[in-house]
């Protein structure tokens, strides 16, 4: 099967354009621009996501409220009690 050509190339070729190969813009993969510049707190960190049952939540968001901590410090709490019950040294 033939490869396309780029639509660049099929408008040069429409209008009788040819440009050296040198000025043919080149393709750049960047990463898309944050609208909002992200919290030093969370720099060089990664999400861990799961769902769950709303009456879970729920117990986590009182447990939190009871001790006036927040859901990701409890969170981090479980998962280092995880990984020291699994013999790994507590990261989180």
């Amino acid at each position: 099967m033939a490869k396309k050509a780029d639509l660049t190339a099929a408008m040069q070729k429409a209008t009788g354009q040819n440009p050296k190969p040198s000025t043919l813009p080149t393709k750049v993969e960047e990463k898309p621009k944050r609208e909002t510049p992200l919290p030093p707190s969370r720099e060089g960190k990664k999400s861990v996501v799961g769902y769950f049952d709303p009456v879970v939540v729920k117990q986590l968001k009182q447990i939190a409220l009871d001790e006036e901590t927040t859901i990701q410090d409890l969170l981090r709490e479980a998962l280092n009690d995880l990984f020291a019950k699994k013999g790994k040294p507590p990261v989180a």
